[in-house]
């Protein structure tokens, strides 16, 4: 099944410290928080002028929590939810001055909700990094009902707001934070194809 000739799907490289800010703001989750150790190992006096915001993932244990506290950054934050990180980031990106640079990694659903975040905060493209750690889902909008489903790992999909089965295409709005999903069975009601998983 062909999804989408629109490609549109952000591309993600490894996080790199940028040594000339002057606060350094890093959200992840689960996994994403052995991105931060990577790029924040060695770190020396940057992490003084570093916070954290980590919402630990169904795949993540306590380890990542320590070893993010062991970074030894000026604030690490705990967060249950996914909900409540982004509602955690959004107060600290209000209160962020010039020279903050924002560094995210975890699930695709979770970058692209925290890079939406960011958009309304008023912080420019060229200073958010993302790294791609976790599980290869996504968030999907449908076009016809507007809900949003999270954590889809596959196409076509049942809305969870309208029921109507999806189609996932590529194409990915960043205001969103979403992909787009469009109803498989338009045209031929109750044709819908087995679901396949999204490539790598």
């Amino acid at each position: 099944m062909q999804l989408s000739d629109i490609k549109s799907r952000p591309l993600y490289a490894k996080l790199r410290l940028q040594p000339k800010a002057r606060h350094h703001l890093l959200a992840c989750e689960g996994e994403g928080a052995l991105a931060a150790e990577e790029a924040f190992a060695g770190a020396g006096e940057a992490l003084a002028r570093t916070t954290i915001v980590y919402r630990p993932g169904a795949s993540a244990s306590k380890h990542h929590q320590h070893r993010l506290a062991a970074l030894s950054p000026e604030a690490l934050h705990v967060l249950p939810s996914g909900e409540t990180a982004m509602i955690r980031l959004a107060a600290l990106l209000a209160k962020a001055t010039m020279g903050t640079h924002l560094y995210l990694a975890g699930t695709e659903d979770f970058i692209g909700e925290a890079r939406r975040v960011a958009a309304e905060s008023g912080l420019t493209e060229d200073a958010v990094q993302c790294e791609h750690r976790g599980a290869l889902s996504r968030r999907v909008q449908c076009v016809h009902c507007k809900g949003f489903t999270a954590e889809v790992v596959a196409s076509p999909v049942p809305c969870s707001h309208c029921g109507l089965a999806l189609l996932v295409r590529d194409h990915y709005s960043r205001r969103l934070g979403a992909f787009m999903g469009v109803c498989i069975d338009a045209e031929a009601p109750g044709e819908i194809p087995a679901a396949e998983a999204f490539p790598a």
